[in-house]
């Protein structure tokens, strides 16, 4: 798979595409209820931005029933891998991805149960 560079850190320089990409670095797999909740942002405005994602390749999504989830491209070539796995790393401690993980933790009714309603 190829990726411009260009457009791959330009994806990393918005705080919604960056905080979506370590929420998903972390949990494999989430809904976009899921990442609306954790990142305290509206559905219209994250979906604008997993699409540019999902344009740009960095991430895939699968429709289950009514929800959609996405994870990040396990196409994507080496080096991106290893830049978004040392920037979760690097992250992960920090503020808002703490916050971001707690909230998401504290979501009622996540996966497996009735939700995203």
């Amino acid at each position: 798979m190829n990726i411009d560079p260009s457009a791959f850190y330009g994806a990393l320089a918005h705080p919604t595409r960056l905080r979506t990409l370590m929420l998903l670095g972390h949990y494999s797999e989430l809904c976009v209820c899921e990442l609306t909740y954790a990142i305290g942002v509206s559905q219209p405005h994250l979906s604008r931005h997993l699409a540019q994602l999902r344009e740009q390749g960095l991430v895939t999504d699968r429709r289950a029933s009514t929800w959609v989830y996405y994870r990040i491209n396990r196409a994507l070539p080496a080096w991106a891998k290893v830049v978004l796995s040392e920037t979760q790393s690097g992250l992960q401690s920090t503020q808002p991805f703490v916050d971001d993980t707690t909230a998401l933790n504290r979501m009622p009714n996540r996966p497996d149960a009735p939700r995203c309603a």
